[in-house]
């Protein structure tokens, strides 16, 4: 028994350190760059809250559909968080409000969440109201 331990750790012994030692190797790279990551990833500049008031919620739908889809209530509130500097430049136009209704053939009471993109360093912390009422009106044939 000790003949086939001995054999089974010292068989090879140059390669299985060389292979040890590039598994640590890989490992403190992998966690080199993790930890990189995550330290690039925090704001350089102190984070300010911002509303935007009123923006228009846009109807997303598929383009052979040419029906009037109407959403109530047709604006919203969107608040966000970011640089000073840059939230400070926010405009209507670089916040996007979405509503999606591709897939939608018809329906009552139908309440659909709001989707809401932002520019780079710039995160979404809440939308008031989060979701709208949706009117479909019945598809022409």
């Amino acid at each position: 028994m000790i003949t086939f331990l001995r054999h089974l750790l010292l068989h090879d012994l140059p390669l299985k350190l060389f292979a040890l030692a590039l598994a640590v190797l890989i490992w403190a790279t992998v966690q080199f760059a993790i930890q990189k990551q995550i330290a690039g990833v925090t704001p350089t500049g102190p984070q300010v809250l911002h509303t935007l008031h009123r923006l228009p919620v846009l109807v997303v739908s598929a383009a052979a559909d040419v029906r009037a889809f109407r959403v109530n209530p047709a604006q919203v509130d969107v608040t966000v968080r970011g640089e000073r500097e840059l939230v400070e430049k926010l405009t209507e136009k670089d916040v996007r409000v979405t509503v999606d209704l591709t897939y939608i053939a018809a329906a009552r009471d139908l309440l659909k969440h709001v989707d809401v993109a932002t520019p780079p360093g710039v995160t979404l912390v809440r939308v008031t109201p989060p979701e709208v009422d949706v009117v479909v009106p019945p598809k022409l044939n």
